[in-house]
């Protein structure tokens, strides 16, 4: 009797064994569930890009103002950031990525409402504004007339303090010269820009 129930156990407990041995075999994924929730320490699952997956292209802010500045559809924005100043983006050609935000002029004054953006041959002016409740339609303290080119990599920015703003940027016939222009019934002010000098001083001229 010992000899029948101890050959039934050898018999039970080999048949256990060999269960195990299969089912083991038979899951592949058995022990792997770390390394496939991203949990464990190998690479696969974790989340982190590989070096040939595209990464997602700059979005841009959202501008005060934007206009379509290139022959290709290429587009560019302005946006105040508070504490900082006048921010800059630009796209080559139309549904291109955009460029990282550029700090065009650096000022912790209060923003205007507006900025305005105009485009000549593939050459951009912006007039941008500060001051103390000027956003509430006080005149503003500090105005900015700025030009960027050569494919907007580069800006020339010209600041004047206690001045009411410019009102428009308009090419100079005959020449590559810009023209920053303020009018009243008394006074024309003006200030010029030019590919080879830059700006020049704010002149005031008596009507």
């Amino acid at each position: 009797m010992r000899r029948v129930q101890g050959a039934r156990w050898s018999a039970w407990a080999a048949t256990a064994v060999l269960l195990t041995a299969t089912a083991a075999c038979g899951n592949p994924d058995a022990g792997a569930g770390d390394a496939g929730s991203g949990t464990g320490t190998g690479d696969a699952g974790s989340g982190s890009p590989t070096p040939s997956e595209p990464r997602p292209s700059p979005s841009h802010a959202r501008f005060v103002d934007d206009i379509e500045w290139s022959d290709d559809g290429g587009r560019v924005g302005m946006y105040y950031a508070a504490g900082r100043g006048l921010m800059e983006q630009h796209q080559e050609t139309a549904g291109g990525p955009w460029s990282r935000p550029r700090l065009v002029y650096a000022t912790e004054g209060d923003a205007c409402q507006s900025i305005t953006l105009k485009a000549f041959r593939g050459t951009v002016t912006a007039i941008a504004n500060w001051g103390v409740y000027c956003a509430d339609g006080e005149p503003p303290t500090e105005s900015v007339a700025a030009v960027g080119t050569r494919g907007l990599s580069a800006w020339d920015t010209k600041a004047t303090e206690d001045f009411d703003g410019w009102e428009k940027a308009a090419p100079v016939a005959g020449t590559g010269d810009l023209l920053f222009t303020n009018s009243s019934t008394e006074w024309l002010t003006r200030l010029r820009w030019s590919p080879a000098g830059g700006f020049g001083e704010v002149e005031d001229i008596r009507r």
